[in-house]
């Protein structure tokens, strides 16, 4: 037996995954277990999971692999300092102490994080080595294009590559300061969202507006090459030293000030976000047929930050420059982890590789699962009042009449989700066809603006009836947007595009209103019994009660808060928000029928977490 750790940690997102002789075995975020959002310290909870899962002790370890190299990180971030002095020296000054405390002495620290047990070598792979072997290994393709997009890694912010076999390779990069990844996080930062967590809220204001300033954006702040290589006009950003992500020439550009947390969403914002939104798709495309024609390879396989921005993938694939695409769905840091230690396995022991023709991340249900005895000894001792379903099709028909009736439901069943989507395992779902359902959900439950969209679940049996796509589309990872079919769009919306910015929200649009934004786009998850057992069960019971096989998924978390991890996290977010039942394994709990003593107060549970 071959055991190989991977582990990223000590920037944004820790996580730990352990592969064994190959087999992706466990994988999971360590802020799911602190309950710190985007914990970047070290995954000691994670990696303790990852190891039990196995039966392994730090000591059986045959590998350690971190995602990426930190002497050459340094080395990037000190001749950045260097190239901007003295601009820049309060971000040198509080970025230094953090490096030499802990991030230039990685060994050491990755040592005591494993408890001193683990006594042999580390290995270190490139960043986007890491993500590069995060898209590929798991990927159901025996040969693909690769591309990888981030903020940045050491120096480089993209790449290009291929995957044969058992081996990747990757064949042309893009340097920083250059970084599509950043120039997405700079207009996150001027429209007033947090960096690294609020570029997704971005992506989900973009269609409320116009956009007005696409021209602006490729004469002022890109140059943009055929081949979707660009370089960056320095002068409007401040990340490369800096404390901040623009500056007052980027502030004048673009007619005022950053928009400060928290204030009012102006149309001004919104036309903002659709105009980098039309520019980063854009870039995709073009790198995408640059990776065509560089590698003659039918398939794709992405990885990086940016593959999170669905919207873009779903226009690759639209259309046609490849035949398929698999994206990691765990595509940012945390599966670097995972990335890394395929790598080893893969290509530095030079193991042999058969794709797995449904992918081999296994739905990506990597995490710790709580079930019978453990579930009923973890409600009975928070005093929870339930009803135990006697199996799987019990359930479905229990959960399935809930939300027939217009029930919000916390559903907590099998295994926890590896990366950032809940993909019907820490899931809060509903009924997709109710008109007031999104709003209710993002305000009465999430906490959250009222423009955010919600995800559909659909049965992949189903897929092509609801929305633009093949039929029996492999879409399990909610990393695509397709367009909502025709014929179950909303006579009455038709004159919409009359109506500006968040009164585009009062129309509806569509059969299934609560999942279809505003322009008609949805980010899908297909689900099929292969992947999905009691998950898919629920749907098609829903189906079976009225006709409908789409449901409403979203993170089971309020704003700012990790998705739940044990029953005891589900329980405490079910009885701080309006959600009406609450499900885990195969335990079905009401809200009224909870003891008073269970109640917790929304805004003392709120105030735990840092908004974002």
């Amino acid at each position: 037996m071959t055991a190989i750790l991977g582990i990223s940690a000590f920037y944004h997102d820790s996580a730990a995954a352990l592969v064994v002789d190959g087999r992706i075995v466990a994988a999971a975020q360590e802020e799911r277990f602190t309950r710190i959002k985007h914990d970047p310290a070290f995954p000691t909870l994670a990696v303790e999971y990852c190891l039990r899962e196995a039966n392994v002790d730090a000591s059986q370890l045959d590998f350690v692999a971190f995602y990426d190299k930190p002497l050459l990180k340094f080395e990037r971030l000190l001749e950045s300092y260097l190239g901007n002095a003295p601009r820049g020296f309060a971000s040198f000054c509080k970025a230094m102490p953090v490096w030499l405390k802990d991030k230039l002495y990685t060994p050491s620290a990755l040592r005591k994080g494993l408890g001193g047990k683990y006594t042999k070598r580390f290995i270190f792979t490139e960043h986007h080595q890491s993500h590069a072997a995060s898209a590929f290994y798991p990927s159901p393709f025996d040969e693909a294009a690769i591309i990888t997009l981030d903020g940045v890694g050491e120096w480089a912010t993209g790449t290009i590559g291929v995957g044969r076999g058992n081996t990747v390779t990757l064949l042309k990069e893009m340097r920083f300061p250059h970084s599509l990844g950043l120039l997405y996080s700079a207009f996150t930062y001027y429209t007033g969202f947090k960096v690294n967590s609020g570029e997704y809220k971005l992506m989900g204001l973009a269609p409320y507006g116009e956009p007005k300033y696409v021209d602006l954006i490729y004469k002022h702040l890109i140059d943009l090459k055929p081949d979707g290589s660009f370089r960056m006009d320095q002068s409007y950003f401040n990340y490369a030293a800096g404390l901040t992500m623009t500056n007052a020439k980027f502030d004048a550009l673009f007619g005022g000030p950053a928009r400060a947390p928290e204030a009012n969403l102006t149309q001004r914002e919104m036309d903002i976000a659709a105009s980098i939104q039309v520019v980063t798709e854009e870039i995709m495309l073009r790198t995408a047929r640059h990776a065509r024609e560089l590698t003659g390879c039918k398939n794709l396989v992405l990885a990086g930050g940016v593959a999170l921005n669905c919207v873009g993938n779903g226009k690759i694939l639209r259309e046609g420059i490849f035949d398929d695409l698999w994206i990691q769905p765990a595509a940012g840091d945390a599966g670097g982890s995972l990335g890394a230690a395929l790598y080893v396995w893969h290509q530095l022991l030079g193991n042999a590789r058969t794709p797995d023709p449904g992918d081999a991340q296994q739905a990506s249900l990597l995490g710790p699962v709580f079930a019978g005895d453990q579930a009923k000894a973890a409600l009975d001792e928070l005093g929870a009042k339930y009803e135990q379903m006697r199996d799987d099709d019990d359930l479905a028909r229990r959960v399935a009449q809930l939300l027939e009736q217009g029930k919000v439901v916390g559903w907590m069943n099998g295994r926890m989700e590896f990366g950032p989507r809940a993909l019907g395992a820490r899931s809060i779902i509903g009924d997709a066809r109710s008109n007031a359902m999104q709003s209710v959900m993002n305000l009465k439950i999430k906490f959250r603006e009222s423009f955010r969209p919600f995800a559909p679940a659909v049965l992949k049996s189903h897929v092509h009836e609801y929305f633009e796509m093949k039929p029996g589309q492999d879409s399990p990872y909610m990393l695509l947007v397709a367009p909502v079919k025709q014929d179950k769009r909303s006579p009455e919306a038709q004159g919409s595009e009359k109506l500006w910015g968040i009164e585009k929200l009062k129309l509806s649009r569509s059969v299934v209103p609560a999942i279809t934004h505003v322009d008609y786009s949805a980010r899908v998850q297909t689900v099929d019994p292969r992947r999905h057992g009691a998950y898919c069960k629920l749907i098609e019971a829903f189906r079976d009660r009225t006709g409908c096989p789409v449901i409403i998924n979203t993170s089971f978390n309020v704003r700012s808060e990790p998705i739940v991890c044990t029953p005891q996290d589900a329980y405490r977010c079910f009885m701080a928000t309006g959600m009406d039942a609450l499900v885990v394994d195969r335990f079905v709990m009401l809200k009224d029928e909870q003891p008073e003593a269970g109640k917790v107060d929304a805004q003392a549970y709120l105030a735990k977490f840092k908004l974002d």
